[in-house]
């Protein structure tokens, strides 16, 4: 009897199978990535299935009713060109309406999806490496991202940030044990915030939002201070150049590239202020 191929929401625990799929394909995602993906948007996530084996996955987060993000696309190995992606594709995008629609394309893909209506809007590099610490301590002061705080850096990141993700970041500033989130300022007068997680491979940093290049360096710096060696990565809009001279100064490298592309009107993001975006998977 032949397997029915259908496309649905995501059970639970399926989600941990998408990431791992992720970091078969070198993505390398934060070990705890999956609780607050969940909280950005419950029904976003989607898989491919014949009967009831996975064959594909992808995600299209709702943040608006004027925004959304799509990411997680990925068909497994054993089960590549049989039409699985794009039937997995069509049947997801049209979810998003009458939406904006953001991804990061890798270089290999964003002809393809200009063939889908995305047009790029900037470069992304991944910058990666065991970092060097210079010296700034006592120019900037930073604390943690507390409980109480929240409301604030949630009304900060609402100014940098397309779409409201109140949910998915009170998630994503919490689950201590294996990421650590840091802010300078506080109530109405945040200067800045940043998030690390630990990967399967290191460490990851984002987002690292400042509103100047003095406080990112503070929030860098104490970011890698939670650390204990090992290579970090963070991925820095290609078009902020004092972004990229802090993640040199920092000695690290570009190891990876993407684009941001846009279906329908790009939104206006003030890249001075995003020295590293939160994940290449949901903006």
């Amino acid at each position: 009897m032949k397997s029915t191929f259908a496309v649905r929401t995501m059970r639970a625990g399926e989600l941990e199978l998408a990431l791992e799929w992720a970091r078969q394909e070198g993505w390398n995602p934060g070990l705890d990535d999956a609780p607050a993906f969940w909280e950005a948007d419950p029904s976003g996530f989607f898989v491919a299935a014949l009967g009831e084996v996975p064959v594909g996955c992808i995600s299209l987060v709702r943040y608006s009713e004027s925004f959304a993000f799509l990411g997680l696309y990925i068909v497994h190995p054993e089960f590549r060109g049989r039409g699985y992606g794009k039937a997995l594709w069509d049947k997801v995008i049209s979810f998003a309406g009458d939406r904006t629609v953001g991804l990061d394309g890798v270089v290999a893909q964003q002809d393809n999806y200009r063939r889908y209506g995305f047009q790029s809007a900037y470069r992304t590099l991944r910058y990666g490496g065991i970092p060097k610490m210079p010296d700034v301590a006592g120019r900037v002061d930073v604390a943690p991202v507390t409980q109480g705080k929240l409301e604030g850096l949630l009304r900060y990141d609402a100014g940098i940030f397309p779409g409201l993700r109140y949910s998915f970041l009170s998630a994503w500033c919490g689950a201590p044990r294996l990421r650590k989130s840091v802010m300078v300022g506080g109530g109405k007068r945040i200067r800045g915030y940043g998030t690390i997680r630990r990967c399967f491979e290191g460490h990851k940093i984002g987002p690292l939002f400042a509103n100047s290049p003095e406080v990112a360096s503070a929030l860098l710096a104490n970011l890698l201070s939670q650390t204990s060696g090992g290579p970090v990565y963070l991925d820095v809009p290609a078009e902020n150049a004092e972004a990229i001279g802090l993640a040199e100064a920092y000695g690290l490298s570009p190891v990876f590239e993407t684009a941001r592309m846009y279906r329908g009107d790009a939104p206006e993001m003030p890249l001075n202020r995003i020295f590293a975006i939160t994940t290449l998977e949901l903006g």
